[in-house]
């Protein structure tokens, strides 16, 4: 049986892993869970599975979730930062899921990694902002870190049993979002509604966001290049509506293999906590004789720059991906909060990462200033 802590287990990605659980209580056993805001259903997370530790954003939401939590058996309630690392390196853990969303999980990801915790990394921002040095961590401790998003679940599958020096080309799908077929002239328009109501994928809010700028895909590419040590010259995006092929991998002999599914995060999520094994998920082949045809685009670049944004910062290194990661999660947030427009988004990334003096090769307190500093300067923008 494998342990698990699941940091951010009210999310999309955390529900989806405890409904797996539920699924497998033979496989797997809770012994930690980390929460933002949601304490009514982190409650009855915490009475279902029975975690020995949990931990929330602060020290308000501990004290509401103590008064919520009655009886006998209560776990340890901890807060803040501090409790999210504690949880990451719970030692009576075998796994810990990172489903935090944003800049928050990156030092919950190194306490995991130096504690010899094996990865399911659903949390992008941690690679985007500091790759170079949570994968060479990762490296040094023997530690496993396996991909939970579809797409580079998809490109690991792929990658099973073929050698790595035979890869030429990833190819990186997207669904394209809601706006894939609106004219430019109209994103003006674009209301905060109309950018939360996505095609396929069920997701939270600011991953909702981010797939409607294309920013979601933007820092995929940055991902993968850590994960699969590749550069981002080997990397081409492909607008595919239908999200049966979740990515794909092209050899140097001219073959390709994909990996197909429904839009369901289960799939990936599962493969990430079993592998090598897979799971029964009770879940449905997509019917091809219905679905009629896949089709694959390019992406339109002066609709969607955040890709531009990416491979600028690919191209660049050093701080540059934790700025734009840090403009965005500004910029989105400011968004939801109906401070700013759609179009505003890349307005504020794209003068952020202009203003920003470079600094390669940092240190994790290096790329923590440069994030403090983006964040101050979309702040200031908007």
């Amino acid at each position: 049986m494998k342990s698990l802590s699941i940091l951010g287990s009210t999310g999309s990605i955390g529900t989806s892993a405890l409904e797996i659980v539920r699924m497998h209580p033979d496989r797997f056993q809770v012994k930690a869970l980390t929460a933002a805001n949601n304490i009514g259903c982190f409650a009855r997370q915490i009475y279902e599975f029975k975690p020995e530790l949990v931990a929330v954003l602060d020290e308000t939401k501990a004290l509401e979730l103590s008064r919520v939590l009655k009886g006998s058996g209560r776990p340890e309630i901890l807060f803040g930062e501090a409790g999210y690392c504690e949880a990451a390196a719970y030692q009576s853990s075998d796994m810990v899921l990172l489903a935090m969303v944003g800049a928050a999980g990156l030092k919950p990801a190194l306490c995991a990694i130096e504690s010899k915790k094996q990865i399911a990394l659903a949390n992008k921002e941690t690679l985007v902002m500091a790759g170079e040095i949570v994968m060479a961590k990762a490296l040094e401790n023997n530690v496993s870190i396996l991909p939970v998003d579809s797409e580079h679940s998809a490109i690991f599958q792929c990658l099973k049993g073929n050698k790595k020096k035979e890869l030429k080309t990833i190819f990186l799908t997207a669904s394209g979002g809601p706006f894939r077929e609106m004219s430019f002239d109209t994103f003006k328009d674009i209301s905060l509604k109309d950018a939360l109501n996505h095609p396929t994928w069920n997701m939270g809010h600011k991953i909702t966001i981010d797939s409607a700028t294309m920013m979601n895909k933007a820092l995929e590419i940055i991902e993968a290049v850590h994960l699969f040590d590749i550069t981002h010259e080997q990397i081409q995006v492909l607008v595919h509506p239908q999200s049966i092929v979740h990515s794909m991998v092209g050899y140097k002999d001219g073959s390709i293999m994909a990996q197909m599914g429904l839009p369901d995060m289960k799939g990936a999520i599962s493969y990430a906590l079993s592998e090598p094994e897979r799971l029964d998920l009770q879940m449905d082949f997509p019917d091809f004789t219905t679905i009629g045809s896949l089709t694959f685009e390019k992406p339109d670049i002066q609709k969607f720059p955040s890709l531009l944004f990416a491979f600028e910062a690919c191209k660049q290194k050093g701080t540059l991906p934790a700025v734009m990661n840090a403009a965005n999660e500004v910029a989105v947030c400011a968004f939801l909060e109906k401070r700013i427009g759609f179009l505003d988004i890349f307005r504020l990334i794209s003068s952020t990462m202009e203003r920003h003096t470079r600094i390669d090769n940092p240190d994790l307190s290096g790329i923590i200033e440069a994030d403090c500093w983006a964040r101050e300067k979309a702040q200031s923008q908007i």
